[in-house]
């Protein structure tokens, strides 16, 4: 959404349950000329109190733990499969990581 949506939006991440910035993203995220190397993964709680807009959800587990917003925030929720979830070796789990990517860009885009 940054990429994409330039200075029209001020864009924060989080996460319910933070890791680490998986490899396979920033390789993903690269391949369509999108920097996130210098990322990290931030917990949703570190935004508690904050007002935001919109808070859109990528996975139903967060969507279930997600912290609660004021009430003008829209909440919009997006069930895309984690691709931190798949198994299998580098290249399904790279293909897993496009999928997202391309899903979360097209709904972003529409």
């Amino acid at each position: 959404m940054r990429h994409d949506g330039g200075d029209r939006f001020d864009v924060v991440s989080a996460g319910t349950h933070p890791t680490r910035l998986g490899p396979e993203a920033v390789t993903a995220m690269q391949e369509v000329g999108v920097d996130i190397s210098a990322h990290w993964s931030k917990a949703v709680d570190a935004f508690v109190g904050r007002e935001f807009d919109y808070v859109i959800t990528v996975c139903d587990s967060a969507r279930e733990s997600c912290p609660v917003f004021p009430a003008k925030t829209q909440l919009i929720h997006w069930s895309i499969e984690d691709p931190a979830a798949v198994e299998g070796g580098d290249l399904a789990r790279l293909a897993a990581f496009r999928q997202a990517r391309d899903d979360l860009r097209g709904r972003m885009q529409h």
